[in-house]
């Protein structure tokens, strides 16, 4: 790959990263830019945010704008964006264009800069806010931030040019956001902690100018495959209106909990466990544990009372188990854990084998239960409202003592907790069920 860098004369950040950039390509280790691509350098007079077609003076296939930024509120901050104008182009560019985005190449480097940060700076993902926007060549701004001081700041340079050069991008989930500050939280955070790579993000101040047209053209440019929305960043009413128009547009949207979850897996195997779960269940939601990379997803179904008689018992210790175990669990409505789960095709049986152990291991220890023959036999003493008003206890209080396990006195009578308690008793069928014991 061909990439240009490119600063201005007159920024003294964008001449800080470039100063380092070169010493360090001159020096005696091996960066992953260099060894991988061929590295020009590009100089200009102007401001960056007007070069509009910079790209036909340059031979590239990706251009990395190094520059400064500046804020009203000064904070030491290393950068990462694509450029852009939803609206009026006040600095630079086109109103209402969009610059093609270089998503896995800005997560790189967004990564690489909050590994390296100088104390005290933050690294960050910024809105799309400015030009140039008249490009064809995907790029991206790497900014220092935001005053003179950090502009100079020789750390600051040298912690974004080693960014720079071992930027090494990986297979990522390419996204588009809405909502948020300037400086974009929460998509910087799910950027940091997944594979969820954005391109083109709206803060909350300009959703409102997003329309199909606009929506088209931020997933074109970003070449997303899915889109994200900060819910607590927008009104609920504004939150739902970009969700119908990504609906409209047959965008899938995502949470943070399911980039990161989807990040576990090939994209194409997370669309095809997605579509599998739509058939077992349609309208259900999935959860990935422990399964990982490429496979053949299918579906592993498991005796549905033992599943849900060990969510009664143990949801929580249940989850955490299916944590170590290569498996999507299903939900929909009030049953928060199906009985068919998903797994991959060539350990299928084995799962099934696991799950089934875990529900028998963890009922035989949270509950009153035996074993006869493929029978799980669970017995379960409960608190009897019926029997307590037989035996003269009033509603209130006294209920929850007997129901806790203590007696209580009514008129100079004992009445202890077996007298108000049902016993019953519940089989449950596991075909070699002497196998997961």
């Amino acid at each position: 790959m061909r990439i240009v860098l490119i600063n201005s004369k007159q920024d003294i950040a964008g001449v800080n990263i470039r100063n380092h950039l070169l010493a360090l390509l001159s020096g005696s280790n091996s960066w992953p830019l260099a060894e991988d691509h061929t590295l020009t350098f590009h100089e200009v007079d102007g401001r960056l945010i007007y070069q509009d077609r910079i790209d036909r003076e340059v031979d590239a296939d990706l251009i990395i704008f190094i520059s400064r930024h500046s804020s009203v509120q000064p904070t030491p901050a290393l950068t990462v964006h694509v450029t852009g104008n939803y609206g009026s182009a006040d600095l630079g560019g086109e109103p209402g264009e969009l610059a093609p985005a270089a998503p896995r190449w800005m997560h790189a480097v967004l990564g690489n800069l909050a590994a390296r940060a100088p104390e005290g700076y933050r690294a960050s993902y910024e809105v799309t806010h400015h030009g140039p926007t008249a490009l064809s060549t995907p790029s991206f701004f790497v900014e220092i931030g935001s005053t003179a001081a950090e502009w100079a700041d020789p750390a600051a340079g040298r912690a974004v040019a080693e960014s720079i050069l071992s930027a090494a991008p990986t297979e990522t989930i390419n996204l588009i956001g809405f909502g948020g500050t300037h400086y974009a939280v929460r998509q910087t955070g799910i950027a940091l902690s997944s594979r969820g790579a954005f391109g083109h993000i709206v803060p909350t101040r300009q959703t409102g100018t997003i329309s199909p047209d606009s929506l088209r053209r931020m997933r074109e440019a970003s070449r997303a495959v899915a889109a994200y929305i900060d819910r607590k960043s927008l009104p609920a009413d504004e939150a739902g209106r970009i969700e119908k128009l990504l609906d409209d547009a047959g965008m899938l949207l995502l949470s943070e909990s399911e980039v990161v979850e989807a990040s576990r897996l090939e994209w194409a195997t997370y669309l095809r466990v997605r579509a599998l779960a739509e058939e077992i269940a349609p309208g259900s939601r999935i959860r990935i544990h422990g399964l990982a990379g490429l496979g053949n997803p299918v579906p592993v179904p498991v005796v549905t009372d033992l599943v849900e008689e060990t969510v009664k018992s143990d949801k929580v210790r249940f989850l955490e188990s299916l944590d170590k175990l290569p498996v999507v669990h299903l939900s929909k409505g009030s049953k928060e854990v199906l009985s068919t789960f998903i797994g991959f095709e060539d350990g299928s049986s084995q799962l099934a084998s696991d799950i089934t152990t875990l529900c028998v291991k963890l009922l035989l220890i949270c509950e009153d239960a035996a074993i006869d023959g493929d029978h799980l036999i669970l017995r379960k003493v409960r608190f009897d409202p019926e029997k307590a008003r037989r035996h003269g206890v009033p509603r209130g209080p006294l209920y929850a003592i007997l129901a806790g396990g203590r007696a209580v006195e009514i008129e100079g009578r004992k009445i202890t907790p077996d007298a108000v308690q049902t016993t019953s008793v519940k089989r449950i069928h596991i075909p070699g069920l002497e196998r997961y014991t």
